[in-house]
């Protein structure tokens, strides 16, 4: 996989020339090695793509975004086949121990309160909502039969941006939660699929209309990433603006700690749903959880 996140704006044609993204504004052109691109964003409505450049990305496993007129994602590009044992790993995964399932599921629930935790402390946030949250950590069961998850995140998202703020509203808080974990969203989704998985076989999430349920569980211990920047950079804007935007791509960028070893974003997600997916189907006992704080990448 590639190292460099694209997010084309202003063009009227994409295309393929050799093996190069080839982005073509009115008179000029610029020219991106496909092998170098990890993410590449499209918010442009009216830009073309050509046949064989989707082609040429798919085969690289680049994780291509859409996004609409109101410059959300709105489509992801999928290849049919992501990997050469593709068969051989749905047929386990449609098979997966319930019962190890569940306890995956208590894992990344308390692990994604512990990120938000991490979050609240960085930002110098009140020690009693922390002590809570500690608590909901320690009464976490498998499968999340209490909730903890839910009563955590209403505590967290109220402590770290007001007690008026509601999850879901139309407002720009909101608007950056929902496109930043979009991108994690694409990104995630793209290497479930390069594994040779199906993103729409949870292990926790089963909505019937949702092609990405598995990409929903893996993005949970991820998504303090996300809040952490709109808390940092968005609080007192009104307008979600194109910068925003373009941050907030830029975020999976960066290199997270995992495994007590400094990894890309891409390979932290790796990582990750690869223990994952040991821990059920080889039933070994360690799951190797993401931090949330973001380092410099060296690239």
């Amino acid at each position: 996989m590639g190292h460099r996140v694209i997010y084309v704006e202003k063009c009227e044609y994409l295309r393929l020339y050799l093996d190069n993204l080839k982005v073509e504004v009115k008179d000029d052109s610029l020219l991106f090695p496909i092998s170098d691109i990890q993410i590449l964003v499209i918010d442009n409505y009216k830009s073309h793509l050509s046949v064989p450049l989707i082609n040429k990305l798919t085969e690289n496993n680049v994780c291509t975004i859409l996004c609409g007129v109101d410059h959300l994602p709105k489509s992801y590009i999928l290849p049919m086949n992501g990997h050469f044992s593709a068969s051989g790993n749905i047929s386990k995964q449609i098979i997966w121990d319930q019962q190890r399932k569940e306890i995956v599921h208590a894992q990344i629930v308390k692990y994604k309160i512990l990120n938000q935790i991490e979050i609240l402390k960085e930002n110098n946030k009140s020690f009693e909502v922390c002590q809570k949250l500690y608590e909901f950590v320690d009464e976490v069961v498998p499968g999340d039969k209490t909730n903890r998850e839910g009563l955590a995140a209403k505590m967290y998202f109220r402590e770290l941006f007001g007690p008026d703020f509601i999850r879901f509203d139309e407002d720009v808080i909101n608007a950056g939660l929902n496109y930043g974990y979009s991108i994690f969203r694409s990104l995630i989704t793209s290497i479930i699929v390069a594994k040779g998985y199906l993103p729409n076989l949870g292990v926790f999430h089963k909505g019937k209309n949702n092609m990405f349920n598995l990409s929903d569980d893996i993005i949970e211990v991820f998504r303090p990433i996300v809040d952490n920047y709109v808390y940092n950079n968005m609080m007192e804007d009104i307008l979600f603006k194109q910068d925003h935007r373009d941050a907030l791509i830029q975020l999976t960028n960066y290199k997270i700690s995992i495994d007590s070893r400094k990894q890309t974003i891409a390979n932290a997600i790796s990582l990750y749903f690869d223990s994952i997916v040991h821990f059920i189907e080889d039933e070994e006992n360690i799951i190797l959880f993401p931090l949330p704080m973001l380092y410099e990448n060296d690239l």
